[in-house]
């Protein structure tokens, strides 16, 4: 039998601080969260794992998704710079983990989820495990929620295609949101920030993680 106290430990050690993770509250996070709660129970033994892990699949259009691996998370979350008095906004929750991860870093966090059942398991996790300044609401991820916003940070759990104006527009000034944009191997890790009302962006790190529902680009006829 797994002991995912331990396992958890060297994810944290192997997986996560080796990749210029260096910030102490991120990896204190990620080495308290039980990730083991937040996958299916019949992944329970691989919730370490350096890769992503299925978390549902859609069984009208069999779209997966994913919660994301452990490594390009933290990345993700350390480039958020997320304080202690930040309101967050986390996008694609899926299951909740990202969500119990982001609660213990900020103030408060609204969860937007698109699928049901998906929002329901996250809802279900996160009062169980008594991640009780997070909430999760249903919604086209791509919307954001901008009737709790602006927000300080918001964090977008997968891979888009680009950006949404909405979510761009629930940024408060100085807020920052991080996103993995493009496909496979060649997406990159990109940081928005919101300075008296301009928007701009920097690409930081390469990162390859999976997509997110309702970012794709409309599919254009070339000539």
């Amino acid at each position: 039998m797994i002991d995912h106290e331990q396992a958890r430990t060297v994810m944290v050690d192997c997986q996560i601080r080796p990749n210029d993770v260096t910030s102490f509250s991120v990896l204190e996070v990620f080495g308290s969260v039980p990730r083991e709660e937040f996958v299916p129970a019949r992944n329970r033994d691989l919730a370490y794992v350096d890769e992503d892990i299925a978390v549902h699949v859609d069984t009208v259009d069999a779209y997966k998704r994913y919660l994301m691996e452990p490594m390009s998370m933290a990345r993700l979350v350390q480039l958020a710079d997320i304080h202690k008095d930040d309101i967050v906004l986390d996008v694609g929750c899926g299951t909740g983990y990202s969500t119990a991860i982001l609660s213990l870093l900020c103030s408060s966090v609204v969860a937007v989820e698109c699928d049901e059942t998906l929002a329901e398991q996250a809802t279900e996790n996160l009062t169980s495990l008594n991640y009780d300044n997070a909430v999760v609401v249903t919604g086209a991820l791509e919307a954001g929620y901008p009737s709790e916003g602006p927000y300080d940070v918001i964090f977008v759990g997968g891979a888009v295609d680009a950006v949404s104006k909405p979510l761009l527009d629930q940024l408060r000034d100085g807020g920052r949101l991080v996103v993995v944009e493009g496909r496979g191997n060649s997406a990159s890790a990109c940081i928005y920030t919101n300075t008296n009302g301009v928007v701009g962006s920097r690409s930081v790190f390469n990162c390859a993680v999976k997509p997110l529902p309702g970012f794709e680009l409309a599919e254009t006829f070339v000539f």
